[in-house]
């Protein structure tokens, strides 16, 4: 348990990604996306996750592709790396703030894929980075994760800090989720016997 590594090749991106839900937060990202390049930097230091991605992606359309399949690739290397989630806390939250954004992130690792998104993002664009990428990136995320996560925004302005503030809080709760109770390591957090 612990680790994935997840190779996806389409007519629009080719991705190989690699991850260790127990690592210590190193990364190499080369999306083709700079802002996403950030995101994910900061996503696996925050979440202590080791992860590597490379993806060559369509970006001459836009970052659409690219986003949307890193989150894919994400997702299905998160459940494998879970495995059947013996001993895992289950449950992580957090309110962080990021300068005068407030982002509260919820996660249950429950075996169901749900997203509740509520970010307003007061800017189409980031730099050149498409801001209705980042509800794309988690929807693909938590559909091949099967995790439930709540992000609300509480409070932000400024939409590089609304988003990095996501990321981050993400990172945060899954990493208290997922962290191990000793004296429950062979137990399955749920009375159904199963995530």
């Amino acid at each position: 348990m612990g680790n994935s590594e997840i190779k996806r090749k389409t007519a629009e991106t080719e991705i190989q990604l690699s991850l260790c839900l127990y690592g210590s937060g190193k990364s190499h990202i080369a999306t083709g996306c700079g802002f996403m390049d950030h995101m994910l930097t900061l996503f696996a230091k925050h979440g202590r996750f080791d992860l590597n991605v490379e993806c060559i992606g369509d970006t001459y359309v836009d970052d659409h592709h690219s986003v949307e399949d890193i989150g894919i690739c994400l997702g299905m290397a998160f459940a494998e790396a879970l495995g059947n989630g013996s001993g895992i806390t289950r449950y992580g939250h957090i309110i962080l703030p990021m300068d005068e954004a407030l982002i509260l992130s919820a996660v249950d690792i429950s075996g169901r894929g749900y997203l509740d998104f509520d970010l307003q993002i007061p800017t189409e664009k980031v730099g050149t980075f498409d801001t209705e990428l980042v509800e794309e990136f988690f929807i693909a995320f938590t559909r091949k994760s099967n995790i439930t996560l709540h992000i609300k925004q509480m409070a932000g302005k400024n939409g590089h800090h609304i988003i990095e503030g996501a990321f981050k809080a993400v990172a945060r709760s899954l990493n208290m989720a997922l962290s191990i109770q000793e004296a429950y390591r062979d137990e399955i957090p749920s009375t159904k016997g199963v995530l």
